[in-house]
């Protein structure tokens, strides 16, 4: 396998990551402990989440893209779209699990983290889908020349 392929793979992985990893905050904020002196933000924690995983799957897909945009690669493709497909429904999940986060837990990082993941999953499948289309091209033989 070439390099474009584990590219691919890596990103398909942090993609998957970064949606468990939000469906897990999400969980954890709609169910907290019953503690008085519970004090959680999540800001941070969502910040570092897309440090983590989503921001280094862009790059990563953004890569393999690159790399092998010339010849097209129905593998590399397949995985960019896959990729944004889970981000896709995962935020659309976790879009779903806000109303049951209790008010005082929900800041504009809650909010705003599944629909601007859902928009940016939206150019990840169209890249993808671009790659997919890609006909590899053949070399050109030259009649004339003798050299074999």
């Amino acid at each position: 396998m070439a390099i474009e392929k584990y590219l691919a793979i890596a990103g398909l992985a942090l993609c998957i990551f970064f949606v468990a990893e939000i469906i897990t905050i999400f969980n954890f904020m709609s169910n907290p402990l019953s503690d008085e002196t519970f004090l959680f933000e999540a800001k941070p924690k969502i910040f570092q989440f897309v440090s983590m995983s989503i921001a280094p799957a862009a790059i990563v897909f953004g890569v393999s893209f690159v790399l092998s945009k010339r010849y097209g690669s129905r593998f590399n493709g397949s995985m960019i779209v896959i990729g944004g497909i889970i981000v896709l429904i995962g935020m659309g999940y976790a879009y779903t699990m806000i109303e049951n986060i209790q008010e005082e837990l929900i800041d504009d990082s809650v909010e705003i983290t599944p629909i601007l993941f859902m928009i940016v999953s939206i150019p990840i499948i169209f890249i993808g889908s671009r790659l997919l289309k890609t006909k590899p091209k053949k070399p050109r033989k030259n009649y004339l020349d003798d050299n074999f």
